[in-house]
């Protein structure tokens, strides 16, 4: 039934026939039926997750720490400074909480997104490139906006991990189709977290590859760094069972093996409790556990040196 324009549909006895009400009843379920299979649909790509960390399971430098709280603070006290004290007009672009853990692999970034997530009493949303990358042009930006709408519905903090791979520099120079499909995605990515009012965590241990578009849209940015000889100490104490017998000189190894993360220790007190069973020890020497992490250190600065070449 066409109408003059300006006019309200007024439904009235024969609008309101039954063979009217059945097709009303049609649409009603067919939209219920699209949200459903809308849902689930981002349920289906995103899974939302329970924080398996807290700060008390992990060890950091107490500078690192200290960050990570004035970055949290951020949300506690974001009314007084941008409503009350009148920044919301000066600095538009950093009423945003996203907060950016960058550093070497194995330093912790991943367990302390999660431990970000126990403190505040909400579920992780973790993304990988993979999950939202298509081969098909123009998917890929529809992925993102499904994720950002399934964080909101599902009340959970969304983790990029490796973030690296999604918030890489633009292409300057398009030659292909890919190319420009690259940067329709940067640019749709860079306007959902313009307009996102939550906290986002990314993680990444190639910050250098961050465009600068996404950097300055990332409200804080914290190094983590290897850990200090306390921190150390710390987590040769972590990770040497109890009830494993032992003669690790702790002191000494904290002091002599430096530039060592959390995970490198952590192998090398399992390659040195590998070693001891496998020769029948009575207990795991000192001496398993050095000639184990000096091997680590040795890999990796063949590593560094081979990355160089």
């Amino acid at each position: 039934m066409d109408l003059p324009l300006g006019r309200k549909f007024v439904p009235n006895a024969k609008d309101l026939s039954n063979d009217n009400i059945k097709e009303t009843e049609k649409v009603s379920t067919d939209i219920k039926k699209g949200q459903n299979q809308a849902k689930n649909q981002k349920q289906n790509i995103f899974e939302v997750i329970e924080p398996q960390f807290s700060f008390d399971d992990i060890i950091l430098n107490k500078s690192t720490y200290e960050q990570i709280q004035d970055s949290l603070a951020f949300l506690e006290n974001r009314d007084l400074i941008f409503n009350e004290w009148g920044l919301g007009k000066t600095h538009k672009l950093q009423n945003k909480s996203g907060i950016n853990f960058f550093g070497a692999s194995g330093t912790g970034k991943s367990m302390a997104a999660h431990a970000v997530a126990k403190q505040l009493g909400r579920n992780l949303l973790v993304v990988d490139y993979s999950q939202i990358e298509s081969k098909y042009v123009g998917e890929t930006s529809k992925n993102i906006t499904l994720l950002f709408s399934a964080a909101k519905d599902m009340d959970a903090i969304i983790f990029f991990d490796e973030a690296d791979a999604l918030l890489s520099k633009r292409v300057r120079n398009m030659e292909s189709s890919t190319d420009t499909s690259v940067n329709q995605t940067r640019s749709h990515l860079l306007l959902k977290l313009s307009d996102y009012n939550d906290i986002i965590i990314f993680a990444t241990n190639f910050i250098e590859n961050y465009d600068p578009a996404f950097m300055r849209r990332i409200a804080t940015h914290v190094k983590f760094e290897m850990p200090d000889e306390t921190a150390r100490k710390k987590l040769w104490r972590l990770y040497i069972p109890f009830e494993m017998p032992n003669s690790a000189e702790i002191d000494t190894l904290s002091k002599e093996y430096d530039n060592v993360t959390g995970a490198d220790i952590q192998n090398a007190v399992m390659t040195a409790a590998l070693k001891a069973a496998r020769k029948k020890e009575s207990l795991v020497p000192n001496e398993y556990f050095a000639q184990a992490i000096k091997k680590i250190r040795e890999a990796k600065l063949y590593n560094i040196k081979s990355i160089a070449l």
